[in-house]
């Protein structure tokens, strides 16, 4: 819908029943697809690739530049995927020659004063509180919830189905299907109301339950752990995401948390 108190470049390419509403920008080099509502004050920038039935609200910022002192004007993009919604002030930024992209993925909820920064990788149904901050190089894998007002170091990994606690400082990666709290931040269980939402049987949220038990409550360092798992749990994919999650983490993984 074209609106006359609105710039948008002619060089963007917009479907046609896009709602945009007064005083938004969209720069050139910008793709919008069908059924998107770009709320007022808006400002989409180059490199911007926002995708199908989309939502985003009053004053959020799309595609503006790294705040990074290593970019060096390299090409690099946004790419926002189906049926997500970004609220109030979110700012969203370009990569770097690091991953050559930001992407955020479909049915997300970005909250207000969101900031997803440089080269970060967020999954699918994931919810990031108002006023998340992502650091660059950050991956969120899918159907994530991090509180209000969590940061997240650089280069951090946060795994699938994660709930985070509001408020936290995450340093380290958060291994998948986990709810994290405390300060510092430490491993308090499954997140078996998570699960269960999803789907997830009683006998494999317990499963998942089994393998957190050796990793944090049996005494054994991260190695000796990741050993007895392959050893003593049937293979399933739950399991083998842990491994794969753990094995891989470059910047460790969170602790347990011990009560005095």
């Amino acid at each position: 819908m074209k609106q006359p108190l609105a710039y948008v470049h002619p060089e963007s390419k917009v479907a046609d029943n896009v709602v945009i509403e007064p005083f938004v920008t969209i720069d050139k080099d910008v793709e919008i697809g069908e059924g998107t509502r770009i709320g007022s004050n808006v400002t989409i920038l180059p490199g911007t690739r926002i995708g199908k039935n989309c939502n985003i609200y009053p004053g959020a910022v799309i595609g503006a530049a790294p705040q990074d002192l290593k970019f060096k004007g390299e090409y690099t993009t946004v790419e926002i995927g189906d049926n997500t919604t970004i609220r109030e002030f979110v700012t969203i930024n370009r990569g770097t020659s690091a991953r050559g992209k930001t992407v955020v993925g479909d049915n997300c909820l970005l909250m207000a004063y969101v900031h997803v920064a440089h080269d970060c990788i967020v999954g699918n149904n994931v919810i990031l509180v108002n006023s998340v901050q992502l650091a660059g190089e950050v991956v969120v894998d899918d159907w994530a919830i991090l509180g209000g007002m969590c940061a997240v170091h650089q280069f951090v990994h946060v795994g699938k189905h994660v709930m985070l606690s509001g408020g936290s400082l995450v340093r380290k990666d958060v291994p998948p299907f986990v709810k994290a709290g405390r300060e510092p931040l430490s491993y308090v269980g499954v997140n078996s109301i998570g699960l269960r939402r999803r789907a997830y049987t009683n006998e494999k949220i317990r499963e998942i339950q089994d393998i957190y038990r050796y990793i944090y409550q049996k005494g054994l360092n991260i190695s000796q752990a990741l050993e007895v798992i392959e050893a003593e749990v049937p293979a399933s994919p739950e399991r083998d995401e842990v491994i794969l999650f753990v094995a891989n983490s470059k910047r460790g993984i969170i602790r347990g948390y011990f009560p005095d």
